[in-house]
């Protein structure tokens, strides 16, 4: 197991400090604002710890409202919405200076048999052929660049279509679609839970990105800059976090400084295991400043 991933693992670890109410922290390193996969995905922890584990999450719906803070802990208070026969509502609010700085309601259901059915999985080439992260943003920030971002990853990220960053130097590489494979980096328990909020996290890591590569953006380009607005998930299947998924994402609209993006999450064997969407804020400033 990675030391970034064990990190990780530990973040995801909540301490209890009451019935209902959980703390949780940031990372050590310094950022402006803490990640939103991260208060996602703790937060999803904090409501999961609340329901029997014969109920697994199906899906969950979350607003970022105000920029988290890394330097202090994050309370996660839970609200016990609704227990019934077959679903378990819960609502949980993530508290920092006294101030609500996101909000996530998830819905869990007993395990039923129903209709099934699922989109196909598109076409894209094995992770084992692509080249690792590392590898691709090596020759566009040198080595020590690239390194410093990816040791920071508890996960393997191989992309079959451009980077933002190869998209803002070639306008030509511009793509309304984003087609990503990834897993945790190492070997995880079987929790189910854990799996899912794993996956919460990853959900938010390269979402957004498929807005700006379809514009010739990218973070970091000193003239865009961005933050998560909402967030929805579905989960329709068990899957484990520590084997490959392909993350196909696209952009079907951007308007009023804001993008909206879309997600499915099939495993190797061509199973539709999460759906996501995602609204983001997104601004352009010509002169390199927020607009």
């Amino acid at each position: 197991m990675s030391d970034s991933l064990k990190a990780l693992l530990d973040l995801l670890d909540l301490e209890q400090i009451e019935n209902d109410i959980f703390r949780g922290r940031s990372p050590e390193e310094r950022r402006q604002r803490v990640f939103g996969g991260q208060v996602a995905g703790q937060a999803l922890v904090a409501a999961g710890r609340t329901v029997p584990v014969n109920r697994p999450v199906h899906s969950l719906h979350a607003y970022f409202i105000r920029p988290g803070d890394p330097l202090v802990p994050i309370v996660y208070t839970v609200d016990r919405v609704r227990d019934g026969r077959s679903f378990t509502t819960r609502r949980v609010s993530a508290i920092q200076h006294g101030k609500a700085i996101f909000t996530l309601s998830a819905s869990f259901q007993i395990v039923e048999d129903g209709p099934a059915h699922h989109a196909p999985m598109p076409d894209a080439p094995d992770p084992e052929t692509l080249p690792d992260s590392l590898a691709r943003l090596t020759p566009l920030f040198g080595e020590a660049g690239a390194r410093a971002f990816v040791d920071r990853r508890p996960f393997d990220v191989r992309h079959a279509t451009p980077l933002t960053w190869e998209a803002a130097k070639d306008p030509a590489l511009a793509s309304p679609e984003s087609v990503v494979w990834l897993k945790v980096i190492g070997d995880l328990p079987d929790d189910p839970l854990l799996h899912v909020c794993l996956m919460t996290y990853a959900s938010d890591m390269t979402l957004l990105d498929t807005v700006l590569l379809n514009h010739g953006l990218a973070w970091g380009d000193q003239r865009t800059m961005g933050a998560s607005l909402d967030h929805a998930m579905w989960f329709h299947r068990p899957f484990r976090a520590d084997d490959w998924l392909l993350y196909y994402q696209d952009t079907p609209f951007a308007g009023g400084a804001r993008g909206l993006a879309r997600g499915q999450v099939f495993t190797r064997s061509g199973e539709l295991v999460v759906s996501v969407m995602q609204e983001g804020l997104i601004r352009v400033s010509d002169s390199g400043r927020e607009g």
